[in-house]
């Protein structure tokens, strides 16, 4: 007998503030080292895909995410070479825990407002 298909499960995380989302330089990995990726990695023997997702946003970025917050995204069945495929399970959430003030810096930087008024009215 053939033996059975097996995938490896990887999770993303979309963590989403308005219409951004943060993304991660990689470094040191060996895979796409120098370039963007959302908070991800691999899901664990006997881990659900929401609490591997919730696992890896602490791990990787230090945010904590109730797994029952995560939304399915999307999914992405990826083949990177004949023999090695990956099932990408995309979750997506907005944490709001961000204190409003900083968020209104932040949000002032990443859209290249020099000058933000916050909490005037």
């Amino acid at each position: 007998m053939p033996e059975r298909y097996r995938s490896i499960i990887d999770v993303h995380v979309i963590l989403e503030r308005g219409d951004e989302i943060l993304l991660l330089e990689r470094q040191g990995t060996g895979y796409g080292d120098g370039m963007f990726h959302l908070p991800s990695g691999h899901l664990e023997q006997g881990e659900s895909v929401t609490d591997g997702a919730a696992r890896e946003a602490r791990e990787e970025v230090g945010v904590r995410i109730d797994p029952s917050d995560l939304r399915l995204a999307a999914v992405v069945h990826h083949c990177r070479q004949p023999d090695l495929a990956r099932l990408g399970m995309f979750f997506a959430t907005g944490p709001s825990n961000t204190i409003s003030y900083p968020a209104a810096g932040i949000n002032a930087y990443l859209t290249g407002t020099p000058l933000a008024l916050h909490g005037w009215g």
